[in-house]
């Protein structure tokens, strides 16, 4: 059986993967809003998931790579030419997975490699096993070195891969910015949506990246996008529980009373969860608010402190405990959300 060897994870890949940061991750395993089965109405047969980025980089089997593959995996510029000049070994070939030597140079990080390959006119758009171009690896495994010089050489940063990502989706996962503005330079599509329907603003606020959220909004995209079930960015957002992100997107012009596929609006989402079970004990209106911010014009029953301490008895027997409150304003319009 071969040695199977994975590229050095560096610090940006763990946190690309999810390791090292509970951003972006907890509201997946405390949260079933977010999980691959809905217990809140909305009874989706699928779900957004993180199955696509949780492994940025390739695992290797050396032994089943040939000559100019496991070469342009080392980054081991001299045998790459010694091997292309003695023979023909197929500049594109693709190996067990259709990863191809301009793939796996990528991946690891070899932009001399790259260089090399594309002087020799290798192709651009190979895909490999899961519909990746190199340029895609390049972006995921944030070798932004590798990701620019194919996109100097015309490489399409908008070929979705098999979960419908692009390299934007990519790089706002891995809060690259750097990286971003590169691909929207070269025409990178600001508003690309995957299988899930989600555009990178939509994915950034599902996956809790705030500063990828704000710089999104810089970029003009699309504040009232939806996903495959008419899920705004305020929905996404109550429904995963991310106090900080309703707070961002109630100071933009959001639509507050947007319904999903199946009704709901983020008001809808933050009473009707299974964490509120009296409906009838918010107060959701006839307050004459007008400011969008947080913990303003608070319903008369949080001010109690017996009702408040009965709550939170009620609470703290679950397994994940978070508590606070979120006051949407907008209007007239008073939603309150306590965890």
């Amino acid at each position: 059986m071969g040695t199977e060897v994975s590229q050095k994870p560096t610090t940006s890949a763990l946190k690309a993967s999810g390791f090292g940061s509970n951003v972006g991750r907890w509201c997946c395993r405390c949260f079933p809003c977010c999980g691959s089965c809905s217990q809140d109405g909305g009874g989706c047969a699928v779900e957004h998931c993180d199955g696509a980025f949780l492994e940025p980089g390739y695992h290797v089997c050396l032994e089943d790579l040939g000559d100019l593959h496991r070469a342009a995996w080392w980054g081991a510029v001299p045998r790459v030419e010694l091997i292309l000049m003695l023979r023909d070994p197929g500049l594109d070939k693709r190996d067990k997975k259709k990863r191809t030597a301009l793939h796996l140079a990528c991946a690891n990080g070899h932009p001399e490699v790259v260089k090399l390959l594309l002087h020799r006119n290798c192709q651009l758009h190979v895909l490999d096993g899961e519909k990746r171009t190199a340029l895609i690896k390049a972006v995921q495994c944030q070798e932004e070195e590798c990701a620019t010089i194919l996109l100097e050489h015309g490489t399409d940063p908008n070929i979705p891969d098999v979960y419908g990502n692009t390299t934007l989706h990519y790089a706002i996962y891995n809060e690259d910015k750097s990286m971003t503005k590169i691909l929207l330079s070269y025409g990178a599509n600001i508003e690309s949506e995957n299988k899930g329907g989600l555009t990178p603003f939509l994915l950034a606020v599902h996956e809790q990246k705030q500063q990828m959220v704000e710089f999104l909004v810089k970029k003009k995209a699309n504040l009232n996008a939806v996903d495959n079930f008419k899920r705004t960015a305020l929905i996404l957002a109550v429904r995963c529980g991310s106090e900080i992100m309703v707070s961002i997107l109630l100071q933009l012009n959001i639509d507050v009373f947007s319904k999903d596929t199946y009704g709901r609006t983020a008001e809808d989402y933050a009473v009707s969860r299974h964490y509120i079970k009296h409906k009838n004990r918010l107060n959701l209106g006839g307050r004459g608010c007008h400011q969008l911010r947080l913990c303003h014009c608070s319903p008369a029953w949080v001010t109690e402190q017996d009702s408040v301490s009965k709550q939170k008895q009620q609470l703290q027997a679950g397994a994940c405990y978070y508590h606070y409150h979120l006051i949407m304003l907008s209007s007239n319009h008073v939603i309150t959300l306590l965890y």
